[in-house]
C-alpha cells in the first residue's frame, strides 16, 4: 500500500463570514500553506492538514496597531510576557512601537527581540534622538547638531524604521520648533517613511488643538512626507465639541493633495504621567533633577501652582485624573488629597517627588470620539500603555460598544479600519487583507461575544470572544486558548532606493 497522498495545504478555516479587508463579505473559506493564503473563496474544494469550522464566525485580517507602547514586552526575557498576550487575544497580529518620539535610532538592537507572538514595526523618535545629541535642555540645535540628529534618523531609516515619531507636547520635544521637526522628518520622508505625530497640543496647553494639528500637517507638507496623527481626540474642558473642526481642517488638507491620516483608540481616558498632565513645560527644563529642584524654589512656587492649578481645571479636575500604577494605584487625585489632608495641587507634587506615576485622565466626550471615529480615515489604536485597560481591550471595545451597542461605524468599517487602511499607511503590502499572496495574518472571532473585559480597576482581563488567532501561517490562538506559538517577525520596511 503506497503512502497516503500529502494535503496540498495546512490549514483550511471553512465557512464563516469572510471579510476580506477591502472587499464585500461572504461565506467562504481561508487556505493557508506555510506562511502565506494561497486561496480565499467560497467553498474551496481543497484537502487540508487541519480544518477549523467557522460557521456562525467572523473571518478577518490579523488586526493591526499602528501606536503601541509595547516595547518591554517584545524584548522581555520571559516568553510568555514576549507573546503579549493581551494582543492575541483580541486578534492583534501586528504592532507598530516607537511612538511618542520614544523609539531608538539604533534599529538593530530594536530588531534583535527574540521570538515574539506577533508582527512588529518600528519608529525611530525625535525624543531619542533629541536627547542623545541635545539632552534635555530648551534651546534649539546647533547646524551641527542639526546635521548629527539628521543623520540618527537617516542612519535609522536605512536599518529598516517604519517612519520618524514625535511626541511633541512631552519635554524635551516640546522645546523643538517646527522647522527642527520638519527637517528631521523629511530624512524619513527621503526614504519611503511617514510622519507620525503626538501633536504638540490636544488641549489648551499652549498653542490650541487646532494649532497642533496644523502644525502637524505643515510638518508632513515642509518634510514631504505623510502625515499621521497619534491618537486623535480633543482632551479637556476647553476643547469639547472642537472635532466637527479638527476634521474640517483635515479634510481639507486631504483635498488639497496632501496624505493626512489619524488613529484613535476607544477610551475617554488617556494615558499619560501625573507630571505630564499637571507639571507645566517650563518646570521640566533640564529633567527630573531640575524639576525637583524647582519644586523646592520659593520664588517659583506661586507662578507653579498656578500653572498646575490651570492644568488640573484644564483635565477636569482632581476626580478625573486617576493613578494606574506605584504606591497610590487605583486612587483618584482627589482621593489622594483628602487623605494627605492637604489640597490636590500640593498632594501630586508629593506623589511626583516620590515617583512620576502613569494615570489615567478622563478628559474625552462621547460625541468627539464618535465623531472622530466615524471619519474613513481614522484607523483603530491602542496607545497601550501599563495600567490602562486599553491595552488589554481597545479593538475588542471598539466593536463591541461602537458597532454592536451604538452603531456609530459598520463591521466592515471597523475591520477595515483596524488592518487594510492601517497596512496601507504603514506600507505593509502583504499584509492587512485576506488575499492570495498574503502572509497569514487571520483572525476568527465570535460577533455574538467579541468584547473587552479590562476595566480601569482591572486592566490586565484579557478579551473575549476570539476562537482562532493565525500569526505568519502559525495558529496562535486555538479555540479561544494560546497556543504558545511565537510566529512574530521583525517587519524591517526597505528603503527607498537609492536613499541610503
Amino acid at each position: 500500500m503506497g503512502a497516503a497522498p500529502v494535503p496540498p495545504i495546512d490549514l483550511l478555516i471553512r465557512g464563516g463570514t469572510v471579510y476580506p479587508g477591502s472587499d464585500a463579505p461572504f461565506t467562504g473559506d481561508v487556505a493557508v500553506k506555510g506562511n502565506r493564503i494561497v486561496a480565499v473563496g467560497p467553498h474551496l474544494a481543497m484537502g487540508a492538514a487541519r480544518v477549523i469550522d467557522a460557521k456562525g464566525m467572523i473571518v478577518a485580517p490579523g488586526f493591526i496597531d499602528p501606536h503601541t507602547h509595547v516595547e518591554g514586552h517584545l524584548a522581555s526575557k520571559d516568553a510568555q510576557e514576549r507573546l503579549v498576550p493581551g494582543f492575541l487575544m483580541q486578534g492583534v497580529t501586528t504592532a507598530v512601537i516607537g511612538s511618542d518620539g520614544g523609539g531608538s535610532y539604533d534599529m538593530t538592537k530594536v530588531f534583535a527581540h527574540r521570538q515574539t507572538g506577533i508582527n512588529y514595526a518600528a519608529h525611530v523618535g525625535f525624543g531619542a534622538v533629541r536627547r542623545a545629541v541635545i539632552g534635555e535642555a530648551d534651546r534649539a540645535p546647533t547646524n551641527d547638531e542639526l546635521a548629527r540628529m539628521k543623520q540618527l534618523v537617516a542612519g535609522a531609516m536605512c536599518q529598516g524604521a517604519i517612519g520618524f515619531s514625535s511626541g511633541l507636547f512631552y519635554a524635551p520635544q516640546s522645546f523643538a520648533k517646527t522647522e527642527e521637526v520638519a527637517a528631521l522628518a523629511a530624512e524619513a520622508g527621503r526614504r519611503g517613511g511617514f510622519y507620525d505625530s503626538h501633536i504638540r497640543d490636544e488641549s489648551s496647553y499652549n498653542m490650541g488643538l487646532a494649532a497642533a494639528i496644523g502644525e502637524a500637517i505643515d510638518i508632513g507638507r515642509l518634510g514631504h512626507l505623510p502625515a499621521h496623527i497619534s491618537h486623535i481626540k480633543a482632551l479637556g474642558v476647553d476643547v469639547h465639541g472642537q472635532a466637527p473642526a479638527i476634521i474640517a481642517k483635515i479634510e481639507a488638507a486631504r483635498r488639497a493633495g496632501q496624505d493626512v491620516t489619524a488613529d484613535q483608540y476607544p477610551w475617554s481616558a488617556s494615558g499619560t504621567s501625573l507630571a505630564a498632565s499637571l507639571v507645566p513645560r517650563w518646570a521640566q527644563d533640564g529633567g527630573r533633577k531640575a524639576l525637583l529642584a524647582r519644586f523646592d524654589d520659593p520664588s517659583l512656587q506661586q507662578k507653579l501652582r498656578a500653572d498646575m492649578t490651570d492644568n488640573l481645571r484644564r483635565r477636569g479636575g482632581p476626580g478625573a485624573l486617576l493613578v494606574t500604577e506605584g504606591e497610590f494605584r487605583g486612587q483618584r487625585l482627589d482621593a489622594i488629597a483628602k487623605a494627605q489632608g492637604t489640597d490636590p495641587v500640593s498632594a501630586a507634587i508629593a506623589v511626583i517627588r516620590k515617583h512620576d506615576p502613569a494615570v489615567a485622565s478622563f478628559n474625552q466626550t462621547e460625541a468627539d470620539i464618535e465623531a472622530f471615529m466615524r471619519q474613513p480615515w481614522v484607523m483603530t489604536s491602542s496607545d497601550a500603555s501599563t495600567g490602562h485597560p486599553r491595552s488589554y481591550g481597545s479593538f475588542a471595545r471598539k466593536y463591541a460598544r461602537y458597532v454592536v451597542e451604538r452603531h456609530t461605524i459598520s463591521l466592515r468599517d471597523f475591520i477595515e479600519r483596524s488592518s487594510s487602511l492601517t497596512a496601507d499607511t504603514l506600507g505593509l503590502s502583504e499584509r492587512g487583507r485576506l488575499k492570495r499572496g498574503a502572509f497569514a495574518d487571520i483572525v476568527v472571532f465570535d460577533p455574538k461575544h467579541y468584547a473587552e473585559r479590562a476595566t480601569y480597576e482591572q486592566p490586565t482581563l484579557l478579551a473575549q470572544g476570539v476562537r482562532t488567532v493565525v500569526v505568519n501561517g502559525a495558529v496562535a490562538v486555538d479555540q479561544g486558548k494560546l497556543t504558545g506559538a511565537a510566529a512574530g517577525r521583525a517587519l524591517r520596511k526597505t528603503p527607498r532606493p537609492g536613499s541610503c
